[in-house]
């Protein structure tokens, strides 16, 4: 599919949308789309709500915040956010705050359907007195000391759509990521429906050759979606650099609200879709974002003689 159909048939106001990619290969161009397509109401889950959750709260798009870090990926402050949370300008937003690990178990326990999954990180911390979701069950086991002991749970999240970014997939789905792989795979099993955004729709013999990469399978997916730097202004290994020089400007772009939606209106409102929003950026990208190669070898899988 094309991104933009994508998001219209499988994102509606009010729906829960996945947007996953850890500090690598970040789905921007769908949360772009979104922003374009004008959705409302969104619960926005997403492990690192970094720049691009920003842009959809200045679109308008998200009424509720799931996740477990806020930030500008250690480049600053992300204003938008700040000022939903800290003054309720222009409206209040609803954040629900896991850790990192919580969110991971979050995504575990969807994906098995699970009714919850247990963890220990929550003890002697703050965050269970300001999520209620964080309860304690009795283990139906004993513990060191022969008796049952109380431990922490999280629920479930299934979203009714989660979107991942990757390096490659064939026209089935079947999925391959290579370098930080996050949870992308769990987020997708959890989810209702599934797209996948990739760099490159290559042939199935290109898959079948280095199967050992194929993080989500093409039964897990709904939708494949072929959009070249898709994940700017994070990195896809293999393909273009983080831009940290777009991660510093962002603390100073969203600082001020009207410059935010000024550059929402040049680039995500004033562009067609990602093909024009990259072409804008073609030279960025030969001159400061171009890798190169760092192959990774090969592997004999054997074969019956």
């Amino acid at each position: 599919m094309s991104m933009r159909d994508a998001v219209a048939a499988f994102v509606h106001d009010g729906d829960t949308v996945c947007l996953e990619g850890f500090t690598h290969l970040i789905p921007t161009a769908a949360g772009h789309e979104i922003i374009r397509q004008r959705r409302r109401d969104l619960t926005v889950v997403r492990m690192t709500a970094d720049i691009v959750v920003d842009q959809m709260l200045a679109g308008g798009c998200v009424k509720r915040l799931v996740s477990s870090f806020v930030g500008n990926s250690s480049a600053g402050s992300l204003g938008e956010l700040r000022r939903r949370i800290e003054r309720a300008d222009p409206e209040p937003l609803e954040f629900e705050e896991y850790s990192h690990h919580g969110m991971v178990c979050r995504y575990q326990a969807g994906a098995q359907r699970l009714p919850f999954l247990p963890l220990r990180s929550y003890a002697g911390s703050d965050l269970p007195g300001i999520n209620p979701a964080l309860r304690k069950v009795t283990s139906p086991y004993p513990g060191p000391d022969g008796e049952p002991e109380q431990i922490y749970v999280v629920p479930p999240v299934n979203p009714d759509v989660t979107f991942i970014h990757a390096q490659r997939a064939d026209r089935l789905g079947n999925t391959q990521i290579w370098g930080l792989t996050g949870v992308q795979a769990e987020a997708v099993y959890a989810a209702k429906r599934a797209v996948v955004v990739v760099e490159e729709i290559v042939d199935d013999e290109v898959i079948r050759a280095d199967p050992n990469r194929t993080v989500v399978p093409a039964h897990a997916v709904d939708a494949v979606v072929h959009c070249p730097r898709g994940a700017h202004p994070s990195f896809a290994q293999g393909y273009y650099d983080r831009d940290n020089a777009f991660y510093r400007s962002w603390s100073h772009i969203s600082k001020d609200a009207e410059r935010l939606r000024a550059w929402l209106d040049e680039w995500v409102y004033g562009t067609r879709d990602h093909t024009e929003y990259a072409a804008k950026l073609a030279g960025h990208f030969r001159d400061h974002l171009a890798v190169g190669e760092a192959l990774s070898g090969q592997v004999d899988y054997g074969r019956r003689l």
